[in-house]
Formats: C-alpha cells, sequence, structure tokens
C-alpha cells in the first residue's frame, strides 16, 4: 500500500467510472483501487478527476473514468425491483408533482387493492403528500397525471443518478 501525505484520504476516496474495454460502462470503484488498476496495468486513465495523489516518490493523476485493457464478459442481468431502483429510475423525483427529494414513497399507478401487480410498469416514485392524496384511488379519481410512464428499466448497467450531479464528464460515457 502507498503511504498517502495528508489530505489525500479523502481523494483516493471518490467514485471512478471503470468502462470495459468496448468503452461500456461496467462499475464504479474507488480512486484507490482504479491507481492500483492502472499500476498492475490492467487499465489505462481515460479522464482526469482533475488532481494528483502523491506518495512519497511519485504522482498519480486522480482518475475520474478509467478503461480496462482485457474485456470483461458480463452476464445481462435483469434489474431487481427494490425501491432504490424504482427512486434511481425515476431521478429521485416525485413522479407527480415534480418534486426532487429523498423523502420518497413508492405508490403503485393501479391500487394493489384494485388488480395492480407490484411490477416496474406499475411502481412510480411519490412524495408523502402526493402519495396521500392519491391513496386508494386511480388517476382518473384523483385527477392526477404521471410526468413518465413508468417502463423496465434497461438491463445494461446503470450509474445511480446522485454520481451524475458530481460527475459530469461521465455522461459521455453512459449509453442513455
Amino acid at each position: 500500500m502507498v503511504p498517502f501525505q495528508m489530505g489525500q484520504e479523502a481523494m483516493v476516496n471518490i467514485p471512478v467510472l471503470v468502462l470495459n474495454q468496448n468503452y461500456l460502462p461496467m462499475n464504479i470503484c474507488t480512486a484507490r483501487r482504479a491507481i492500483v488498476l492502472m499500476l498492475q496495468g490492467k487499465a489505462e486513465l481515460v479522464e482526469n478527476g482533475g488532481g494528483e495523489v502523491s506518495s512519497v516518490s511519485v504522482s498519480f493523476a486522480l482518475p475520474s473514468v478509467i478503461r480496462l485493457l482485457h474485456l470483461i464478459r458480463l452476464p445481462r442481468l435483469q434489474r431487481k425491483l427494490t425501491r432504490f431502483e424504482v427512486f434511481n429510475r425515476d431521478h429521485f423525483t416525485c413522479q407527480y408533482c415534480g418534486l426532487e427529494t429523498r423523502a420518497l414513497t413508492l405508490d403503485h399507478v393501479v391500487p394493489r387493492s384494485r388488480g395492480g401487480q407490484h411490477c416496474w410498469e406499475n411502481l412510480v416514485s411519490a412524495c408523502i403528500p402526493c402519495n396521500h392524496s392519491k391513496g386508494e384511488k386511480t388517476l382518473a379519481q384523483v385527477k392526477m397525471k404521471l410526468l413518465r410512464k413508468p417502463l423496465i428499466p434497461p438491463p445494461f448497467f446503470l450509474v445511480p443518478y446522485y454520481y451524475l450531479r458530481n460527475q459530469p464528464v461521465w455522461l459521455k460515457f453512459l449509453p442513455f
């Protein structure tokens, strides 16, 4: 392990986007792990994070995006239906009023009491007041509209939405 100077411990914990050899995103790791992969000759620097990390004898460019030198075949697994994944798909935004918040609830567009399923196409993120006002009614009964139709997210790697605010350079490597 390389001894780091004071103040650099936080820098080595920033997120780094890991691209496969074919430039498709496959993972997010820490800058420390990215530097180790580059030193082992398993990855190359694609985007500089705008800084340096120094050891006693050498300095390293702080990576923001790295690319693996060998292709790793990954299975295309369907995304699990979890609260976080629904919130992430909806960009942490209420799908009724557009409020962007972390205090969200899950809402069934067609209530389960009326035959609605617990599936991607029937679940949306809703703020507490909107979910409370909708209750067990349909959208037509409460005269509410969805901002976006709920869809199944694609099976490829999806970067959590909160990373994109601090890492805008990643956008050119993401397939959406």
